[in-house]
């Protein structure tokens, strides 16, 4: 489950009993798809090169659209100073004919893979505001990405 609710971005998994959490604007997280969700990300800011991957491209299953109307498009993300070694090879974008994403494939080391799919997207729908806050159940450990990086350097 991904969640905003208008100072944190939640991100959580019930089978891993975690839920991580990041202050909105700073968690850099390709795995985190809330940007390109909102139709906010600065592709040129995030890529440090874009290419359309067309039909006959060849390669893997996972670089070719999941459907024959889809555009597929790889990104090479800009180096940050500050990688730790665990940066991303590559992501691979996926949008319909109507121009919603429908998959993001992230490649990193180690022959890593994280794919997100979306479909049935619904726009502009009226949702109650009680709906946008994330309360961890009893049990689940809370990762701060703020206090994990903190940690790290």
């Amino acid at each position: 489950m991904f969640l905003v609710d208008g100072t944190n971005v939640w991100f959580y998994i019930p089978a891993d009993r975690t839920a991580s959490r990041a202050k909105i604007g700073e968690s850099s997280d390709w795995r985190t798809p809330l940007a390109f969700l909102t139709g906010k990300t600065d592709l040129g800011r995030l890529c440090r090169s874009i290419e359309i991957i067309g039909p006959t491209s060849g390669g893997a299953a996972v670089e070719k659209p999941s459907a024959p109307e889809n555009t597929l498009l790889r990104c090479v993300p800009r180096v940050n100073s500050g990688d730790t070694g665990d940066e991303i090879k590559e992501v691979l974008l996926e949008a319909n004919s109507d121009g919603y994403l429908t998959r993001i494939v992230i490649e990193q080391p180690g022959n890593l893979t994280t794919e997100f799919r979306f479909g049935g997207w619904e726009e502009n729908l009226p949702i109650a505001e009680t709906k946008f806050h994330f309360l961890p159940p009893a049990g689940v450990t809370v990762v701060d990405e703020a206090t994990l990086a903190g940690g790290l350097r």
